[in-house]
């Protein structure tokens, strides 16, 4: 009989040890003096929370979302609202700087925006899906934009951090474990989610709706359930960029952020549960790098995920295994 160590596969030991390193290297290298690494790492983490939501309607659902970003807007504002009232003393509405009322507020808005609009869009399938789903993510962003008070197109400064009991979200270290922390839960829950019947119904049906129908499922239920569970994963990491950041503006829900999320999930590998945190390391880093090289540092990153796409199958994660594309 195997160890759980002898039974871990290739895929177990690579998440295993990517893991262990932002763990530990981020909060080393800030011990050592180095706290830009640890921003950068949060910011990291966070977008990988958020790309993990993602795979889970992208490459475990076959739903194709060019409006994920758009959660992750909502997340912050309910954020950065609340907070906004409470220090300028606006008692004419809702006014906090309560953690835990900020984080129901955030995945409260997220999930029913997430229902009433993949109630609409998952009613539409292939190059619709992604045109509707932007569709909406556009009317959040005109919506927040409008907002004058809360700084319409130029954002909104956010002058004190959420309050939660035993957590000093002012201190840097405590924000990255807080988002390490919540990276590990949201991959050990699509895991199970992915591994459960309702994740099975839900790759299945990927690849043959009509046969998964006719069996007796209703798959439109299982897609938008999955929708509405990537949408409140992404809300949260908005609440989480809200206060890494202290800044909330609407092009966090732009459509370009979306295609930045995509690029993550397609970058790093669709289907798989390493495959979104390699690819927001990848995304993060080379923009760091190449940002600071020249300004125009989308096209060559531009042309390296096309270089993957076509020459590297699975992604990132697919390059580890040996996978060189399609023979």
């Amino acid at each position: 009989m195997k160890t759980p160590l002898q039974a871990m596969t290739k895929t177990g030991w690579i998440t295993a040890a990517v893991l262990l390193l932002l763990g530990v290297v981020p909060p080393l290298l800030m011990w050592m003096g180095n706290e830009f690494y640890l921003l950068l790492s949060t910011r990291l983490v966070i977008l990988a929370v958020a790309a993990v939501s993602l795979n889970l309607i992208l490459g475990y659902g076959g739903m194709a979302s060019f409006g994920h970003a758009a959660f992750i807007g909502i997340g912050a504002y309910a954020m950065g609202i609340p907070v906004y009232h409470e220090f300028y003393g606006g008692a004419e509405a809702i006014a906090s700087t309560n953690g835990w009322f900020q984080i129901g507020l955030a995945v409260g808005a997220s999930a029913l925006f997430a229902l009433i609009t993949g109630a609409i869009s998952l009613r539409t399938k292939g190059v619709y899906f992604i045109m509707i789903t932007m569709a909406f993510a556009q009317m959040v962003f005109y919506l927040f934009q409008s907002l004058d008070e809360y700084g319409g197109d130029d954002g909104l400064v956010i002058e004190m951090r959420s309050e939660l009991p035993w957590i000093n979200l002012d201190d840097p270290l405590q924000m990255y474990f807080l988002a390490f922390g919540t990276l590990l839960v949201t991959m050990l829950l699509v895991h199970l989610i992915v591994n459960s019947r309702f994740g099975m119904v839900l790759r299945v049906a990927k690849g043959n709706d009509e046969r998964v129908v006719t069996l007796g499922y209703n798959t439109y239920l299982y897609r938008l359930t999955a929708y509405v569970i990537a949408g409140v994963i992404a809300g949260f990491a908005g609440w989480m960029m809200a206060n890494f950041s202290s800044f909330i503006s609407p092009s966090m829900t732009g459509w370009t952020r979306s295609g930045d999320l995509m690029f993550m999930v397609i970058l790093g590998g669709t289907a798989t549960a390493l495959g979104p945190v390699l690819g927001a390391a990848a995304f993060v880093l080379i923009e760091e790098a190449l940002s600071s090289v020249t300004v125009y540092w989308n096209l060559p990153f531009g042309l390296m995920l096309i270089g993957v796409v076509l020459f590297a199958r699975g992604g990132l994660l697919g390059m580890l295994h040996g996978r060189r594309g399609d023979k």
